[in-house]
């Protein structure tokens, strides 16, 4: 448990009274350190503090900041941290909390020279810092006018009085499955609980009630309420209108559950009071990679591996549970596991079909990536298969279902508890000697013989017959499967009647296609030299892959010679058609456009730092961004088998060039980089804008915050360049950026590593003073089109920090923040 017992820190703050003498103020220039005298700073009436907390009991030296319930009615032991600056931030012992002269809270954590959190306030004009009785942090102007609170940016609790609208709770981290579970309401105005971005595995029911905020009172009512401030949804703690009952909170739990908590002083601890899944089972990846989740009779979930003899303990979350299935050259079994439903982890989608329970368990063996099936008894007939050895689930006598789990078939490979039936040996019998001779008896032996032969031959050929039918029933019902959720494995005939003999392509090598349900996909076809070992690893690393802002991989074909990929369908095309191609007469939006770049940073940041291991886009341009019918952008063009892999820096020029593309309206060309860039250095930033956005509805500091990212993404010497969850980071407002320097030498061309060209094996791109990326004919490709660049080294920072001597960024004295300029 966190504990603010064992921290020492100092604020050195005024007090002037504000808002009626309900809070203390906090003068601007003021600090806050890890490693100094033991204060903090408590709410007026004390029933709050803010400061630094231990993350962990068991490791030392790794702190939070955040505001924990500091009432003397709570024993130290149980004053639960309610907000946490930055999420899960850890800084180390040297940390502190300054709130600059210029009105921006930043925490520091030397010898690292970014910092790790900001409240980016510098412009709001703050005069002092407050800490409300609520529990809600303030930043307020010299009108006394509130510009910034920690309401408005929860981490995993909401307290009395504060509204959930369009943020989002997110569980606090103790291991890689719990920092996924996140909570907040759709555009529908359901309450849901996710697991990472697609898996919704709770919803409040409320679709269609206009609701657009959560809220909990001090009474224990939780309500969703509408525009009006009505309740829609209602529910209640088992103590509601208890009086007695001082401190209240909801917290998405590190379970994934989602829980409302009362103080109760009579027995000194916290009691739960309503949950919103009661079986605990029920949530999603509640055992993550250690199993199945069992729920004991007293509601306790236990984490067993059914593949193991012994039972995996929470001591125990190194050890993985994986399905025991790999390939195996010995033939293949199936054990049994009643009442148990098990399910893809990663990636977390299982191809469904409809069969009945020996047509499922039969496809499973038949299919050499199945790993397990589910077979569902509920009625629906579903045949759930996984292709992956990440399996979890949960297992209950209550479960009307049956899975199997496939092994090879291996003696010492077998569980014991697996009985393999074997005909009994019979000993011959010795025969009797005849020295007779029977006619009649030969006759009826040929006759027997003959009828017997040609019975064998009908029941053989039947049974050929009805094995054909039954495997095409199974082929076709799994490429008929309209509500599959994974990659699904389809043949090259199947190919071409899904995409009618390719008849409409979409782009270079890439085919429309129809599924049964009338479900778009684009088809996309590979060099057909690649080795189906490095397709097939591909297709695993590629089918883990599951993003807002990623295409989503539907299928693929491994056919002799040929290779396809089945990507997702997106209905608005490529980014290029709506901002500068023939369909610009639907014009984007500058909040529109901020949305999809800001979409595009994301999911370049999953596949360069969110992934099991990194992956390159390496040609990142508007052709390779497409919209689907919401203009949500999602990245195409990746860790295709048949391309090599770019490097990290490489992805960020890229970027930049986008940028400056969706600011100005205008394809990167010859001297449009140098244009932009002298226009925003003489402070015309009105020119670099598309002329055909609106000026009144566009935010200008927002223009000149994404030039500047922009030109140091476009920065010639790669070490100046920042990475992506950097630029993430200033797109999302976290972080400011300094004024860049010119971005590249218009005296010579300059490659990615000095020294080096494309020709003599560096990276096989040039800057020139147009700011024109050439790209050369072997890079990496994919998606939908367009050719790439290539390098297999991972992005390694090397030379000097820049220094201010006119070549490099400078460093205010302000406080503003550079996104990431180390070399």
């Amino acid at each position: 448990m966190a504990s603010f017992s064992l921290i020492i820190f100092c604020f050195y703050f005024s007090l002037p009274s504000i808002f009626d003498g309900f809070v203390s103020g906090i003068s601007l220039g003021s600090s806050l350190a890890v490693n100094a005298n033991n204060f903090w700073v408590s709410s007026p009436k004390g029933s709050f503090a803010f400061g630094f907390f231990n993350r962990s009991d068991e490791e030392p030296n790794q702190y939070g900041l955040g505001i924990r319930y500091n009432s003397l009615l709570i024993p130290t032991s149980a004053q639960r941290v309610v907000w946490s600056a930055g999420g899960d931030v850890i800084v180390g012992p040297q940390a502190s909390l300054q709130l600059t002269m210029e009105g921006d809270l930043v925490l520091l954590d030397p010898p690292k020279s970014l910092p790790a959190w900001t409240s980016n306030t510098s412009k709001l004009s703050v005069s002092q810092a407050s800490l409300l009785d609520n529990g809600n942090l303030i930043l307020l102007d010299s009108n006394n006018k509130m510009v910034w609170q920690s309401f408005e940016t929860p981490s995993d609790t909401v307290l009395p009085g504060q509204n959930l609208t369009a943020q989002t709770l997110r569980a606090a981290t103790r291991d890689t499955v719990s920092s996924y579970y996140s909570l907040a309401l759709d555009d529908t105005g359901q309450l849901e609980l996710k697991w990472e971005t697609s898996i919704n595995y709770w919803r409040s029911g409320t679709a269609s009630l206009g609701a657009i905020g959560l809220m909990i009172g001090s009474n224990g009512a939780l309500q969703l309420y509408d525009k009006e401030f009505r309740p829609v949804w209602l529910r209640f703690g088992e103590d509601h209108d208890d009086p007695s009952v001082g401190f209240r909170h909801l917290r998405l739990d590190m379970d994934g559950n989602l829980r409302m908590y009362s103080w109760v002083k009579e027995i000194g601890s916290w009691r739960e009071v309503w949950r919103a899944i009661e079986n605990r089972c029920e949530v999603f990846a509640t055992c993550g990679q250690q199993g199945l989740c069992v729920l004991t009779p007293t509601g306790e979930a236990l984490c067993r591996c059914p593949f193991k003899s012994s039972e995996i303990s929470n001591s125990s979350e190194n050890i993985k549970c994986l399905a025991p299935y790999q390939q195996c050259s010995s033939g293949t079994t199936l054990t049994a596991l009643k009442h148990t439903v098990l399910y893809s982890l990663y990636p977390p989608h299982d191809a469904v079909n409809y069969l009945s329970l020996s047509q499922c368990r039969d496809s499973c063996l038949s299919d050499e990536t199945c790993t397990a099936v589910t077979v569902m008894a509920d009625g629906s007939g579903e045949c759930r298969m996984k292709t992956t050895r990440f399996v979890t689930g949960y297992k209950h006598a209550s479960v009307p279902s049956i899975s199997y789990v496939k092994d090879c078939l291996d003696p010492m490979a077998l569980n014991p508890g697996i009985i393999i039936s074997q005909t009994p040996s019979v000993e011959p019998s010795s025969p009797k000697r005849r020295h007779g001779f029977c006619l009649p008896c030969l006759l009826g032996a040929a006759c027997g013989t003959l009828l017997a032969f040609f019975v064998i031959q009908i029941g053989v050929c039947y049974c050929f017959l009805r094995h054909r039918r039954r495997k095409e029933k199974i082929h076709m019902e799994r490429r008929a499967m309209a509500i599959s959720r994974g990659p699904i494995r389809l043949t090259y005939l199947e190919i071409k009647d899904l995409t009618k003999d390719f008849s409409e392509k979409l782009g270079s090598a890439v085919y429309k296609g129809v599924l049964p349900g009338n479900r778009l996909v684009a088809i996309k076809e590979l060099e057909r030299d690649v080795p189906e070992k490095q397709f097939r690893s591909v297709l695993s690393m590629v089918g883990s892959i599951h993003h807002k802002n990623l295409v989503k991989l539907e299928g693929y074909c491994c056919d002799s010679e040929h290779r396809y990929m089945v990507y997702e369908y997106m209905k608005n095309g490529s980014l290029d058609s709506l901002l500068v191609g023939p369909r610009k007469k639907r014009r984007l939006s500058w909040r529109r456009r901020a949305e999809i770049w800001t979409g595009v940073s994301r999911g370049l940041a999953y596949l360069h730092g969110e992934c099991h291991r990194f992956i390159g886009h390496g040609s990142l341009k508007l052709e390779n961004i497409l919209l689907d019918q919401d203009l949500v952008p999602h990245l195409t063009h990746f860790a295709l088998p048949d391309r090599q892999a770019p490097r990290a820096e490489i992805d960020v020029l890229a970027f930049g060039k986008l940028l400056l593309e969706m600011v100005t309206g205008q394809v990167a060309g010859p001297t449009l980089c140098a244009w932009a860039y002298e226009e925003w250095a003489q402070g015309r930033v009105q020119g670099v804008l598309d002329a055909d956005l609106d000026g009144s509805k566009v935010a200008w500091g927002e223009v000149e915050r994404v030039l500047r990212v922009a030109f140091w993404c476009l920065q010639a010497r790669a070490g100046l360049r920042p990475s992506i969850a950097e630029v993430v980071k200033v797109l999302e407002g976290l972080l400011t950026v300094d004024p860049p320097p010119f971005p590249f030498n218009g005296d010579h061309p300059l490659t990615e590593n000095e020294g080096e060209s494309p020709e003599n094996g560096g990276i096989g791109h040039v800057w020139s003073e147009s700011c024109e990326l050439g790209l050369p004919e072997n890079g990496i490709g994919g998606g939908y089109g367009g050719e790439g660049l290539g390098d297999d080294t991972m992005l390694e920072n090397v030379g000097e920090s820049p220094k201010n001597d006119g070549d490099g960024p400078t460093w205010p004295d302000s406080g503003e923040l550079r996104p990431h300029f180390e070399t």
